[in-house]
């Protein structure tokens, strides 16, 4: 199902908008990049873990001299999605453009690592479908609700036990884990270090890091 459907919006592009193709293709600049883009999604409860791997991870990968950005839920509601609330419809429109903006990214000859929670599998599965087969990389950060909690870093879980937050997922809105994921991770389970080196093997085995790595 097409997002437009899912959201009840007629189906197609902008009207009167034609797709300018550039002479500087994604092939290209992966080639000045001496390294493939990806789009490595990682998804999973508030306080799974997800930013502060993504974040481990970048900085693992810029080491190695690639070219990188992350997509961070709080940040980006700062900005690209700051007219959205936390609804199951505002929750789709705000995956709808994280999506098409890792795309952007992708075409860019960038690795984008995305941090959200990213509840809803059909979401997630539209962003998987926007991306080329292979390029869009899904990663659970799994971590018993219990344990999210119990972490509880920014003291929203509290909250949202009572009832000053609404649509809080975990707790008064669903979280529908990941069928078949790229990656799962028990956060609970694993250290950071730990986390990132499977991270960076999975991108190995996929052929995203340059030889030289």
């Amino acid at each position: 199902m097409s997002f437009d459907k899912l959201m009840n919006k007629p189906a197609g592009k902008s009207a009167n908008t034609i797709w300018h193709r550039a002479t500087v293709t994604r092939q290209r600049r992966e080639q000045k990049n001496r390294h493939k883009s990806v789009i490595i999604w990682f998804t999973g409860l508030s306080g799974s873990g997800k930013s502060t791997l993504a974040h481990a991870v970048e900085e693992q990968l810029h080491q190695y001299g690639l070219n990188t950005f992350v997509l961070d839920g709080d940040n980006v509601r700062q900005g690209l999605c700051s007219d959205l609330g936390f609804s199951d419809t505002d929750r789709k429109e705000n995956i709808r453009r994280i999506g098409e903006t890792a795309k952007l990214l992708l075409e860019a000859g960038v690795i984008t690592l995305t941090a959200f929670i990213s509840p809803f599998r059909a979401e997630r599965a539209i962003a998987r479908s926007l991306i080329p087969h292979g390029d869009f990389i899904e990663i659970h950060c799994f971590c018993p609700l219990t344990v999210c909690e119990q972490r509880d870093v920014k003291g929203l879980y509290k909250k949202a036990r009572l009832g000053e937050i609404k649509d809080f997922t975990g707790i008064s809105s669903p979280y529908e884990e990941p069928k078949n994921p790229d990656l799962r991770l028990d956060t609970d389970l694993l250290t950071l270090e730990q986390s990132v080196h499977q991270v960076m093997s999975l991108l190995r085995d996929r052929n995203i890091l340059p030889v030289v790595e």
